[in-house]
């Protein structure tokens, strides 16, 4: 099977096993991620291929859906691409990226690096800030129920991994707790970039909210 047809075939995958997921983490984030993993690709020497399919899989089963299982998405990936024949060295690459691909909390250390996670990483986490990523963080606050804003609730930014996955905190806590670190974790040029224009509109947009809240 040519690799083309193998990157249809995972869009095809990615699109039915999403149906039914969380705004934030649905089809179209994936399908964003992609394209932006690809266009930052471009100035970096990757295998696209790796790229193409690290980034249609990344959150095939996002932990935070799975009573914080990190092995699920691993396991369907590995699966899936086993099935449409894909090298077992690009799949086990791809599995990789998938285990360490996520802003962990508790500045956990990353064991595993290679170049198309870098590019993938950053795609991911340009999604998570900006606009849009200010539309996928109240998404899913409300999903979770969480309030918008409570000033006696101050962001916590010492939690472990394990505070992280449990923070019931209101949502404009996870821009202090989060997003407005990613800037600075971007590893490379075209990333960087981006993410500094969507970095500023945040702060814009916080300035703003506290300004209305008054």
């Amino acid at each position: 099977m040519h690799q083309k047809e193998q990157i249809d075939k995972t869009i095809t995958f990615v699109k039915e096993t999403l149906t039914n997921a969380e705004g934030g983490h649905d089809w179209f984030h994936t399908q964003r991620v992609y394209k932006n993993a690809l266009l930052i690709a471009k100035t970096e020497n990757v295998d696209d291929f790796v790229v193409s399919l690290g980034a249609l899989l990344h959150d095939i089963a996002d932990s935070k859906f799975h009573h914080g299982d990190e092995t699920v998405g691993p396991k369907i990936a590995r699966e899936f691409l086993f099935k449409i024949n894909v090298d077992s060295t690009i799949i086990e690459h791809v599995v990789k990226i998938i285990e360490n691909i996520s802003f962990k909390g508790g500045n956990e250390a990353q064991t595993f690096n290679s170049p198309e996670l870098e590019v993938i990483q950053d795609a991911d986490r340009l999604d998570a800030i900006g606009a849009i990523g200010i539309a996928r963080c109240f998404n899913y606050g409300g999903f979770k129920n969480r309030p918008l804003y409570n000033p006696d609730i101050k962001p916590n930014l010492n939690m472990s991994k394990a505070e992280y996955k449990a923070s019931n905190a209101p949502t404009i806590n996870h821009f202090y707790e989060k997003l407005l670190l990613l800037k600075d974790r971007m590893h490379t040029k075209t990333g960087k970039a981006m993410a500094l224009e969507r970095h500023n509109f945040m702060l814009q947009f916080l300035d703003t909210f506290y300004k209305e809240w008054q």
